[in-house]
């Protein structure tokens, strides 16, 4: 996985810094795992605006990722490694010697030709989908389900993974990648490995147009707005603001919105890092 810089030839090269795309094997997605995929620009059922600052961008295809990894005891063979726009990760077509296809997300390293097998009979080798309770303590992992059977919640984005410290009695202990450290049951499945394209925050646009592309819109910053807009908003001149909040009035850097009788405290030994 590379960067690639550009030389300044526009004003939109001049800081652009984007991926390589070398770990890419093919730009043709496998056609069976489409499906369509229609934008809202924001506006829900009755035309109206629910949320700002989307609309636009190119047209894209939703890939059917295969979170749950059910199909175990059949070994797969990595066919392709492929860009999806729907996800910061790559993803890897999976051919079973069943004949079945199905995309995952692709770990770091993962090549094509390589074997990849799910269930109780895995080994803790790089893209096996193996339970909690046979994965070695210290292994790298990502995919991680919170419930069994669910398919993958946690630590799915690109460059992220957790870290398997322990089990105690039904529970499986992992440090989570914002450094949360919680329990998660043991029958619970995850993947081992780091998710691909780590270096994806390392890029750059280089400008506004890339972004509308992606089908963001222009944001707004809540202290150039008018009082009647925003509670950062007024004041003669460019005033600071005062306390930094949302446009509902709820502040913001620092204050805890987490509720203190959520019913997953209980699972969390040690709280993220702030």
């Amino acid at each position: 996985m590379a960067l690639k810089k550009f030389k300044p030839t526009t004003a939109g090269q001049r800081y652009k810094v984007i991926s390589a795309f070398d770990d890419i094997t093919t730009d043709t997605p496998e056609k069976s795992l489409l499906s369509g995929k229609s934008k809202s620009g924001g506006r829900n059922n009755d035309g109206k605006m629910t949320m700002r600052y989307m609309g636009g961008g190119h047209k894209q295809k939703y890939r059917i990722i295969d979170f749950k990894r059910d199909k175990e005891g059949i070994p797969a063979t990595v066919k392709s490694v492929e860009y999806d726009p729907n996800r910061t990760a790559r993803i890897a077509l999976v051919v079973y010697s069943d004949g079945e296809k199905r995309y995952i997300i692709a770990p770091h390293g993962l090549k094509v030709g390589q074997e990849v097998v799910s269930g109780k009979g895995a080994t803790p080798d790089l893209g096996n989908a193996m339970y909690l309770s046979d994965i070695p303590f210290g292994t790298v992992i990502h995919n991680i389900e919170l419930r069994p059977g669910q398919g993958a919640k946690m630590a799915r984005s690109a460059g992220s993974y957790a870290q398997l410290m322990s089990r105690e009695g039904k529970f499986a202990i992992i440090k989570m990648p914002s450094g949360e450290t919680r329990m998660i049951l043991q029958t619970c499945k995850a993947t081992i490995g780091m998710v691909s394209n780590g270096d994806h925050s390392l890029e750059r646009s280089g400008k506004a147009g890339r972004s509308r592309w992606q089908g963001r819109r222009p944001r707004v910053r809540g202290v150039v707005m008018n009082p009647v807009d925003h509670p950062m908003g007024g004041g003669e001149g460019r005033q600071s603001g005062g306390h930094p909040r949302s446009r509902n009035g709820m502040p913001a850097k620092g204050y805890k919105t987490r509720s203190k009788t959520k019913a997953s405290n209980k699972y969390i030994i040690e709280k993220r890092k702030k």
